[in-house]
């Protein structure tokens, strides 16, 4: 019964295509899916035309969207749902593509169909199953976009809060904002690793002046870090360590094998002493607040 719904279906798109393309396109602007302007009317003329047409041929196969004949419509679907979740649309503006379809198939079916009481009612229940499926499909298309997008963004955003500054000759700096979780440890292990090797350097200054707390986990992979930076042959200096995060440490037990400074600028007086270098005040008779220089100290 389902194959023989799915061809009289699909005879009467083939025949009445433009009334159901009117019908669907009046039900979509009704449930606003022009409203958003991110879509054009002709834009949304073009995808409803497209389906009606994949739909019209990938009937005659019956109703099983798993069904090869359904590969044109299972790809339009997945096209217009990444699209969608790429342009910002909600679920529902996405699911409504699909699911505002079935009345005027119903009422196509309805009247134009010369059917008995229970091969109507087969019908429609087909044509029911069949889009709900559909939609169904959509949405996990539109979920797997959205899905991979906010893995992409939360991928660029970590990397622009993790940025690796050249301050001196040799030295870099790595100041931490947030949580350091396992997958943002990857993204600053990385970005340290390809600038220590592009840089050439020496010395790597890690600053958790903008980490709220630290706890076991993310002093392991602060020392991951450092560990990854060492075989590089960079050394590494820990700056920003507040009270509260040293209590916890020591509470914890944790014990980090690497230099430690209060302060980021501490830090880096230190990485110039390591290099031969300190920071001087030039004197100057005539200017009242003197600039200040390095100078390589000679021994």
């Amino acid at each position: 019964m389902a194959a023989i719904a799915g061809q009289v279906t699909s005879t009467l798109l083939e025949a009445h295509e433009a009334e159901i393309l009117t019908g669907w396109i009046a039900r979509l602007r009704a449930a606003g899916a022009l409203q958003t302007g991110r879509l054009s009317e002709s834009e949304l003329t073009s995808q409803c035309r497209e389906f009606l047409t994949q739909l019209r041929g990938a009937l005659a196969s019956g109703a099983d969207i798993d069904h090869p004949a359904y590969a044109g419509v299972r790809e339009q679907l997945a096209s217009i749902s990444a699209s969608r979740a790429q342009q910002g649309f909600s679920p529902r503006d996405t699911a409504v593509f699909v699911f505002s379809l079935k009345q005027p198939l119903f009422d196509l079916v309805a009247q134009r169909a010369k059917l008995d009481a229970s091969v109507l009612l087969e019908a429609n229940w087909t044509i029911g199953l069949l889009l709900d499926s559909l939609g169904l499909y959509t949405m996990e298309a539109f979920q797997k976009t959205r899905e991979e997008l906010i893995v992409r963004q939360q991928q660029e955003i970590a990397e622009l809060s993790t940025p690796v500054i050249k301050l001196w000759d040799g030295i870099l700096a790595l100041p931490l904002i947030g949580t350091l979780d396992s997958q943002r440890t990857q993204v600053v292990m990385e970005s340290l690793l390809e600038t220590i090797v592009q840089q050439g350097a020496a010395m790597a200054i890690i600053d958790i002046t903008g980490v709220p707390t630290v706890d076991t986990l993310t002093a392991q992979h602060l020392l991951k870090t450092i560990a990854a930076a060492r075989l590089m042959g960079a050394d590494c200096i820990i700056s920003g360590i507040r009270p509260q995060i040293a209590q916890t440490m020591v509470h914890l037990g944790v014990e980090p094998t690497v230099v430690s400074k209060a302060t980021l600028a501490d830090a880096f007086a230190l990485a110039l002493s390591k290099q031969g270098k300190t920071v001087t005040r030039i004197k100057s008779a005539s200017a009242a607040h003197a600039p200040t220089s390095l100078e390589s100290r000679h021994g």
